[in-house]
């Protein structure tokens, strides 16, 4: 993947996770995924699986899934612990957060954010 591709991959996640078009962004998010399943960074790789099973168990919880809520948060929630990853460019430590408030009916889903400007973006490349 490209640094402009991912780029603009991250920014179109971005918009649709926000717009609460979680599917699109699902399906945004798996595509920054498998750029780096391949490269044996198995714990970023594993950040990225987290935030597009956030995607998933919000879309479950739109549709009234509790069983997909529970099983889908909770691996996103386990997925998303840690420190915040220095090559993951969107902003994971407050969102897993706001994600268990939200999972748990407490609070409005997060935003995504990306930790740098657009312009700055990070890229595979460095």
């Amino acid at each position: 993947m490209t640094p402009e591709v991912r780029r603009t991959t991250l920014q179109r996640a971005r918009d649709l996770f926000n717009a609460g078009e979680y599917w699109l962004a699902h399906e945004a998010l798996e595509t920054v995924w498998r750029s780096i399943i391949g490269d044996g960074d198995e714990a970023a790789a594993r950040v990225w699986q987290g935030l597009i099973q956030a995607a998933a168990a919000l879309l479950h919880q739109e549709r009234g899934n509790r069983h997909g809520v529970a099983v889908v948060g909770g691996s996103a929630l386990e997925k998303l612990e840690g420190p915040q990853r220095p090559d993951v460019e969107v902003e994971t430590v407050r969102f897993r957060e706001q994600l268990a408030r939200a999972l748990a009916g407490d609070a409005e889903p997060p935003r995504l954010e990306l930790r740098v400007a657009d312009e700055e973006l990070r890229t595979d490349e460095g």
